[in-house]
């Protein structure tokens, strides 16, 4: 405020020694000093009601810009109006249009020293760690000038990159745009940057994974910016937003748009049951549920620590009270039919299931009695209770299956496809792969053996998975439930499969640790890299870009009676979901 009513004065004795002529007694009158100091206080009067004193802005930014000239136009008629109606203040018509002008160039020049200054002494910071931007995007922008504008920043940008050719050339208040992202080495070799800041709030999991590729060739540490959504807590990407890249940004972060309106009329005020809903899958489905506002959220499952914990996460409450905890196995048919016939659920869940697919190839009984023969207890109990809607959670391994988990889950959607041709409602299964967190992938293990200090094991250096988030798995799974036909196989979208040994490295290098990784072999039953159809599937599109729909044979479960009554039933093989005794031809 003291700047600008000093370059009003300034501007004002200026404007009136050139109207008259450089006359060197202007200054020994009383009226041009009064005049230019009526118009500093008024200029800051003006500001301090409703202009750049008022509110704070960056300095030279636009919106400080803008105010600025605002006031000073408003300052500029109020001294034109005093002196017209004031014999005593003398001044010419011409000065009151010039010196207007003057003081707004006056007022702007010293905000761009200013600024200028700022900027050049915080990226000259010899203190600040030198980090390289990718992305001359507005994100990048951003970035860089809350860089060079926060005192309190660790970080001096030195150089942004962009595969745009259009930025080449390209300065953001200083900063250079010197080259693609294939220049990445030598860039950091030229500024002898430390950091890597990914400036892309989308970036695609791909992408990311070769951004860390390159930067770790180039000896840079990565840093990411949040996604895009969480800006609105700040409304710009600030210094302190940047994180260091995490094995969910190498894998599959990807924002997925829902239909809430199809899955509202699904389950808002319906009866919402959960089998397995103290797992992995199931306790999120429960939570993402219950913003729905069903009008009754039961959570079934047999482990009762996992539903204390679900309950806990849910209400913040561990008591076990309510009548929405339902314990019980689905092996036992009589005792669901019995829970089923008072819940009389609108819309299932079925996401109990046996999945650690080695220990399954030692007991495949127990794949039988729980995902096959479990899940026709589930379908027999909510058929008879009039279930509306049945979502039945398989796996990718039920596409061409080779293990016991693969043909027991492919049973389970055959199981299904049979109650959607025979009973009324819609029965829907869901088919994805590997999801991230979860008790049954690689990813606990792994953070294990790197806390024990290694070796991390790996069963090929070849072998591969498909991988998602288990929030974007269970949107899909109600996205699935809301728009699936009778009897369909809603195949996910999982993006493009990882090999399991580049996980297993992203990790150790997230830990900080240097490990060794060992192969240990296939496990039986195991396969190299995973398929999302069986061969001969008819694809479907869907209502959703991030599905497919196929139709799988449906299976009578009169055929797993027969296979099951034989005294010397031993239960080692499959044949397209009927069990049958080693060495006996199908």
């Amino acid at each position: 405020m003291v700047n600008d009513g000093l370059c009003w004065a300034v501007a004002l004795l200026l404007a009136l020694w050139t109207r008259l002529s450089f006359d060197p007694h202007l200054l020994t009158q009383a009226s041009p000093w009064a005049v230019a100091v009526m118009a500093a206080v008024l200029h800051a009067a003006i500001g301090l009601a409703s202009g750049p004193y008022m509110v704070r802005h960056m300095r030279g930014s636009f919106d400080e810009v803008a105010s600025v000239v605002q006031t000073a136009i408003i300052t500029a008629f109020a001294v034109i109006a005093i002196s017209w109606v004031t014999p005593d203040v003398f001044l010419p018509r011409s000065v009151g249009l010039l010196a207007p002008a003057l003081a707004i160039v006056l007022m702007l020049a010293v905000r761009f020293t200013v600024r200028t200054y700022r900027s050049h002494r915080v990226a000259s910071n010899p203190d600040g760690e030198r980090v390289i931007i990718l992305g001359a995007g507005l994100a990048g922008r951003r970035l860089v000038s809350n860089m060079l504008h926060d005192d309190r920043s660790e970080f001096t940008p030195v150089a942004l990159l962009d595969d745009d050719r259009s930025k080449r050339r390209l300065r953001i208040e200083g900063i250079p745009v010197l080259g693609a992202r294939r220049d990445l080495a030598a860039v950091a070799e030229r500024t002898n940057a430390k950091y890597l800041a990914v400036a892309i709030p989308r970036a695609e999991s791909d992408l990311l994974r070769e951004v860390q590729a390159q930067a770790r060739e180039a000896g840079l540490q990565v840093k990411t910016l949040p996604p895009i959504e969480q800006w609105l807590r700040t409304s710009d990407p600030q210094v302190t937003d940047l994180r260091d890249l995490n094995l969910e940004d190498l894998l599959g972060r990807r924002a997925v748009e829902l239909d809430q309106d199809a899955i509202a009329e699904h389950i808002t005020g319906k009866v919402v049951l959960v089998t397995g809903a103290g797992g992995s899958i199931g306790s999120e489905l429960c939570r993402q549920i219950a913003r729905f506002n069903p009008g009754r959220l039961v959570m079934l499952d047999r482990d009762e620590s996992a539903l204390h914990a679900v309950q806990l996460s849910m209400t913040g409450r561990g008591l076990l009270e309510g009548e929405d905890l339902l314990l019980a196995d689905i092996r036992d048919a009589e005792r669901l039919n019995q829970a089923f016939a008072e819940i009389r659920p609108d819309v299932l869940f079925h996401a109990a299931a046996l999945k650690h697919l080695s220990l399954l190839e030692r007991f495949p009984q127990e794949a039988w009695q729980t995902n096959v023969l479990g899940t026709l207890n589930v379908l027999e109990a909510a058929s008879a209770a009039g279930v509306g809607t049945f979502v039945n959670i398989s796996t990718d391994k039920a596409a061409s299956p080779t293990s016991v988990l693969g043909h027991s889950k492919r049973a389970a959607e055959r199981l299904t496809a049979h109650y959607a041709q025979t009973q009324p409602g819609r029965y829907v299964s869901v088919r994805f792969g590997n999801v991230l967190g979860s008790r049954g992938s690689v990813i606990p293990a792994f953070a294990e053996q790197i806390r024990r200090g290694g070796p991390v094991t790996v069963t090929h250096p070849d072998v591969e998975r498909y991988f998602m988030l288990i929030p974007e798995a269970c949107q899909l799974v109600l996205q699935a439930g809301a728009i699936g036909r009778d009897g369909q196989v809603m195949v996910l979208d999982m993006g493009s499969p990882v090999r399991i040994v580049d996980v297993a490295r992203e990790l150790i290098s997230l830990s900080g640790r240097n490990l060794d990784i060992q192969f240990t072999g296939l496990r039986p039953g195991e396969k190299l890299t995973e398929v999302l159809f069986t061969a001969g599937e008819d694809h479907r599109p869907t209502g959703h870009p991030l599905m497919t729909a196929v139709d799988v044979p449906p299976l009578p479960p009169c055929r797993l009676a027969a296979a099951a009554q034989e005294p010397s039933w031993i239960p080692l093989t499959f044949d397209e979901g009927v069990y049958v005794e080693q060495n006996t031809p199908a």
